[in-house]
């Protein structure tokens, strides 16, 4: 897949012209599907009107709302219950994928028990724009600091898609978010290389090539 791994949503010209570098096309003629699955698992987030906001396009992180061809709703958790010819099909065709933040673990799990997760290796045309879980359920490890539920076999480990891991929100001392300090706590605990990300920086993958678009701060990890 191709990925946009922001931390705030598409939230600057910058990070915009990254996604529509991935697309390889407008925005306005690309379709998309919303993933909300990852807000009902963390308590600050869903179930409610932060999930209804995001579907919708009200939130305050731009994803939904950038003017696209068409949107529709893939949720992870009723994907096991109906039959694959129903939702593959939709998946194979569709140009973005647009994935809420939330509960980053949760998020894993229900893309591994829907199935979707099978699929990431044959998405090779599919743009993946995570948001904050979003983006974090693709690096291999998240750190004690982002676990609030674990799975029922108390697995931790994320989809591990590419070889980096994710603080987002990064913000200055006193603004909500995580500061720096936190962040190089954070980092000390993580095995591998990692980013520290406000919500004006995203991560472009392609083809396992690594570049940061950002209109704010970030700082890089080494392993």
């Amino acid at each position: 897949m191709r990925l946009l791994l922001t931390s705030g949503g598409v939230t600057n010209p910058s990070i915009r012209d990254a996604l529509v570098d991935l697309l390889a096309k407008p925005i306005g003629d690309s379709s998309a599907l919303c993933i909300p699955t990852g807000m009902y698992g963390h308590p600050w987030v869903g179930p409610g009107v932060k999930a209804w906001q995001f579907i919708s396009g009200t939130s305050e992180n731009p994803m939904v709302d950038l003017g696209w061809k068409s949107v529709g709703v893939l949720e992870l958790t009723a994907l096991p219950s109906i039959d694959e010819e129903r939702w593959v099909p939709l998946v194979r065709e569709t140009d973005v994928l647009l994935v809420a933040g939330g509960d980053v673990l949760y998020l894993a799990y229900w893309m591994r028990k829907s199935g979707l997760v099978d699929m990431l290796p044959s998405l090779s045309e599919t743009v993946w724009v995570g948001l904050s879980a979003g983006s974090m359920v693709m690096t291999p490890e998240v750190g004690e600091d982002f676990i609030q539920w674990r799975p029922p076999t108390g697995d931790d480990s994320t989809l591990g898609v590419v070889d980096f891991s994710i603080c987002p929100h990064l913000a200055p001392d006193g603004m909500p978010g995580n500061s720096m300090d936190e962040a190089e706590q954070w980092a000390a605990g993580i095995s591998g290389p990692a980013y520290a990300m406000d919500d004006q920086t995203a991560i472009k993958v392609v083809d396992g090539a690594v570049e940061v678009v950002s209109e704010g701060h970030w700082k890089h990890f080494p392993s």
